[in-house]
């Protein structure tokens, strides 16, 4: 019998064998498409940008700002941003009421500003928002046909620029210390959390917002969430429902005490106690001189209280530097005698016990920034305190040579304001030294200037929903990484399924 020949061809791939690199194959296929279809279908789509302009109107000065944001994405968190922000030449809209006529022509070189940053075709569709604060609300006290001329310029200004005029008015002091805290927790993401980003927020701290300090020229306002409901001063209470929570807020807004106006009020009280005209003020640098017109201290309500004859048309100041002696004088404007609720700031307003952290903006973080007092790590009160009176100490002509560029006026301000905001936030809001840290000073938060303008804007164009909007449970960027993730998991699999039930000869070598 013949022996079967051996022939040098190789036997036949097995079918297991032959289904298995299949289905590696069409994995592999499968995976690279899983992944280009989730790049490709989720990028984002080509920018889409809209623009507004809100101008604050303040008692010294305005300024205007341009704010965008994804067209797409008109109702999230965190978009909307700064772009541009253009200060007023001149004095604030309220320093017009002798000539009302010039007050809206003074806003046209910001204008033309915003129409260089934002683009053309978008000029009719964007819209321009000004809001006046507390030198319009004085001047409506003191002469309101002067104050509505004032607004009369500025609108027919607004209306003629080239964008879409959506009003001119005077913004109340609950109004303006409302919309400061809706911008300051809307940058910094407090009132929309998700994931895990939600979680850690709430180990962070108890108060799910900061409170808002604000301080002008003519008003300061203090905002917060207090920890408990209380039906004491109703007034100074708001309702907020913002994506999907409820927010009661306590604000108030103290009309006169803002920087500018809280020394008008100090010296037209001690000029009550001149027989001269001379006054030696502490709150100045030693060295420093200054004449000013009697008349100019009782122009406004501030200080029309303290009005009486005097035989003497000028007060001549020189400056003593001595921060006590400033303190002390400060001081006897915060009334802290009579308060009708549970607890008072001063001048028997209410204020519920103070919560959670506070960020402290405009003429607060000016001032501070100005004194090296705003580093990240958070001073202490006593620190603070040693920094102002170590200026105030400062001859002037030192001071002066040292700062030769900054405006001769508001250097020599710089000592009583840094001893008025100390007052204000120890005697007046009473923070202390086991709270004073919780302060933190901002001027920006992210690209975006600290202030009520914001918030003024997103309440009016209704960009902050009552309801949480829907949205998907991850971002782009974690949607593509989970989908990558888990491509390259199933490739693995396939690959070791094929290593085990078919080991290549390299692993059958040794094995009898």
């Amino acid at each position: 019998m013949d022996e079967p020949k051996v022939t040098g061809t190789k036997p036949k791939m097995s079918t297991t064998r032959k289904i298995l690199l299949i289905l590696g194959f069409l994995s592999t296929l499968a995976a690279i498409a899983l992944i280009t279809v989730a790049v490709t279908q989720n990028q984002p789509l080509p920018k889409n940008v809209k623009y507004g302009i809100v101008l604050d109107a303040g008692s010294s000065h305005t300024n205007l700002y341009v704010y965008e944001w994804p067209a797409e994405k008109e109702n999230d968190t965190g978009v909307v941003q700064q772009v541009e922000v253009c200060k007023v030449e001149g004095p604030g809209i309220s320093g017009y009421s002798q000539t009302t006529e010039k007050a809206g022509p003074s806003l046209v070189q910001c204008l033309r500003q915003a129409e260089e940053v934002i683009p053309l075709k978008q000029h009719r569709e964007t819209p321009v928002y000004l809001g006046a604060t507390a030198g319009m609300r004085l001047l409506r006290l003191e002469n309101k046909d002067a104050a509505d001329k004032v607004l009369s310029s500025v609108e027919k200004t607004l209306r003629s620029a080239p964008f879409n005029f959506q009003g001119a008015r005077i913004i109340s002091g609950q109004e303006e210390g409302a919309y400061g805290w809706i911008t300051i927790n809307y940058l910094l993401g407090n009132f929309k959390q998700s994931g895990w980003k939600k979680f850690l927020h709430s180990l962070k701290s108890i108060s799910e917002t900061s409170g808002a300090l604000d301080l002008g020229g003519a008003s300061t306002q203090i905002t917060f969430v207090p920890a408990e409901i209380s039906s004491e001063s109703p007034q100074n209470l708001l309702y907020f429902r913002l994506y999907g929570k409820d927010y009661q807020v306590y604000t108030h807004s103290f009309l006169c005490y803002g920087k500018d106006q809280a020394l008008q009020q100090k010296l037209a009280r001690d000029l009550q106690s001149t027989e001269n005209g001379s006054l030696f003020d502490p709150c100045f640098h030693q060295g420093y001189q200054r004449n000013i017109s009697i008349s100019n201290f009782f122009k406004n309500p501030c200080t029309s209280v303290e009005k009486k004859q005097f035989s003497f048309s000028q007060l001549y100041i020189e400056g003593e530097g001595n921060y006590e002696k400033c303190r002390r004088n400060i001081q006897n404007l915060f009334n802290k005698t009579n308060c009708p609720y549970s607890s008072c700031s001063f001048n028997g307003i209410y204020l519920p016990p103070l919560q959670g952290d506070f960020g402290a903006f405009s003429a607060f973080y000016f001032v501070m920034n100005f004194l090296n007092l705003t580093n990240d790590v958070p001073f202490t009160l006593d620190e603070v305190t040693s920094a102002v009176e170590k200026f105030c100490a400062r001859p002037w002509h030192e001071v002066k040579l040292q700062y030769h560029q900054i405006k001769e006026k508001y250097l020599s301000e710089y000592c009583f304001s840094g001893a008025y905001i100390l007052s204000l936030l120890e005697n007046g809001y009473e923070f202390t030294t086991e709270n004073w840290q919780r302060i933190h000073f901002l001027g920006k938060i992210g690209s975006s200037d600290a202030g009520w303008t914001l918030g003024y804007m997103l309440n009016l164009t209704n960009m902050i929903p009552a309801e949480e909007p829907p949205a998907p449970p991850l971002s782009y960027s974690s949607y593509v990484g989970l989908m990558v993730l888990c491509s390259l998991v199933l490739v693995s699999v396939i690959l070791l399924a094929w290593l085990l039930f078919h080991k290549p000869k390299c692993l059958q070598k040794g094995i009898v």
